[in-house]
């Protein structure tokens, strides 16, 4: 395996992000195999290097996901270090022995980490915008005759002292005088809006549970059955898989292949525990 180093790698700034961006989509992607490999270093052995090479193929994922963000008017690079810092928590959680690519992790705590920051953020960058605006922030507080609302005359009489719209002097005068709505709980409140926006049914950890539950049920499955004789294939599938109408009984298939449905029974005993034991050493279901 190519082990991949962090030499010649650019910060990332506003004034490089272009050359930046070069940089990580010129990183080679990892097979499989030794994204696999890298995986395993990492969690039984704490390799930093392995981890390295984790992260380093998988930025250009992060620049892919920050180029959807750009609309909140938040620099570029400053969201692409967010982005990665949720890339290497991922990197950090990561369990190959799930049999789930990095990638389909790693978008999930990428795009937590980049709404986080968002947040925190966005209310800040859009309260001053435009030059008009920027002169409406610093001057419209010692214009006013108090800190409340503000009335049709006193707003126009700002905007021609500012020599800005009237508009411009009543939305700043809004953002200006809007309070903050916590997103954490206080000793006040029973609930807050965090709770409102938090997400437990799809974390990443439940979903990608939820993708190898899905994966046992259908082509672990198919794989498990493989491992049994035609007649133990036929009994599982005629007991347990098919439609209810097409579902046959212990006697039936006694009938069909000349045994007692004692026998019949024992077969599926067995058949079942043959299953259970190829899945759980297949998937550690």
């Amino acid at each position: 395996m190519t082990s991949l180093a962090f030499a010649n790698l650019p910060a990332v700034s506003n004034g490089s992000t272009d050359a930046y961006i070069n940089y990580v989509n010129s990183l080679p992607l990892l097979t499989e195999q030794e994204e696999y490999e890298y995986a395993k270093q990492w969690r039984e052995d704490e390799n930093v290097d392995a981890a390295r090479s984790l992260v380093l193929s998988h930025l250009r994922l992060v620049v892919s996901i920050s180029r959807n963000y750009l609309g909140y008017g938040l620099p570029l690079a400053d969201i692409i270090q967010e982005g990665t810092i949720g890339l290497m928590k991922a990197v950090k959680r990561f369990d190959e022995r799930r049999k789930v690519r990095l990638v389909t992790f790693a978008m999930h705590w990428i795009k937590a980490e980049i709404n986080e920051f968002v947040i925190k953020n966005w209310r800040i960058v859009r309260t001053v915008t435009t030059k008009a605006q920027r002169k409406l922030f610093f001057n419209l507080r010692s214009q006013r005759e108090d800190t409340g609302s503000l009335s049709d005359r006193e707003a126009s009489q700002i905007a021609d002292t500012l020599d800005v719209s009237k508009k411009d002097v009543i939305d700043m005068n809004m953002r200006l005088t809007g309070a903050d709505v916590s997103l954490i709980n206080d000793n006040s409140d029973e609930s807050a809006p965090i709770d409102w926006l938090a997400d437990y049914e799809h974390t990443p950890e439940l979903m990608i549970e939820r993708k190898k539950q899905d994966h046992i049920h259908t082509v672990g499955l198919e794989y498990a059955l493989e491992q049994l004789d035609e007649r133990s294939q036929r009994i599982v599938r005629t007991r347990w898989l098919a439609d209810s109408e097409n579902q046959l009984t212990l006697h039936d298939l006694a009938d069909e292949f000349g045994v007692s449905a004692e026998r019949i029974r024992q077969i599926e005993v067995k058949a079942l525990q043959k299953m259970r034991e190829y899945l759980s050493e297949e998937y550690n279901a």
